[in-house]
């Protein structure tokens, strides 16, 4: 009896084995969770890029806009870069957020690739990042005029995403 009592470690990790690889193969990894849409931005207080000034998210320019999470040593957030800056020349208000990032990098890939933020905020800690539920960059949410956000898109923004994205606002 003793002897099996020695395998009891070993069937309990194979049968946690077994019942996550099962979750593992019917989960989605294209589901992104949205748990703040229909809610309000969360009341996250963060420096401005240029001012240093403490500027809070949910009252960044009044009505409909887009808030992006990004980061200068994001691959995708620089294939992503064009877009938002056709967004802006477009007359879309953009928010940037840069995420986990030094400032110093995020002028630099702003210089390099254009800026299309009416505000940069930084979030180098990555708290704004946790209370807004950003699961990596580039993560881009749509906020109505109310400051409700209305959408959250993952990963970098094509023009077919932002065109979904904006007609949420109608």
């Amino acid at each position: 009896m003793k002897r099996w009592l020695g395998f009891a470690p070993l069937v309990v990790l194979v049968a946690l084995g077994v019942l996550f690889a099962g979750y593992a193969l019917k989960h989605d990894p294209r589901v992104q969770p949205a748990a703040l849409v229909g809610k309000p931005v969360p009341a996250v207080v963060l420096p401005d890029l240029d001012t240093g000034a403490k500027v809070a998210v949910r009252e960044t320019p009044g009505g409909p806009r887009l808030i992006n999470f990004f980061a200068s040593w994001c691959a995708p957030c620089r294939i992503e870069q064009p877009q938002l800056m056709a967004l802006k020349a477009q007359g879309v208000t953009v928010v940037g957020v840069a995420y986990k990032d030094e400032p110093g990098k995020t002028r630099a890939f702003l210089d390099e690739l254009g800026d299309p933020f009416a505000v940069k905020l930084m979030d180098r800690s990555g708290r704004a990042g946790v209370e807004f539920g950003v699961t990596g960059v580039p993560e881009t949410y749509l906020v109505g005029a109310d400051g409700v956000i209305l959408a959250k898109h993952s990963g970098p923004l094509t023009d077919a995403d932002a065109r979904d994205l904006l007609k949420k606002l109608h």
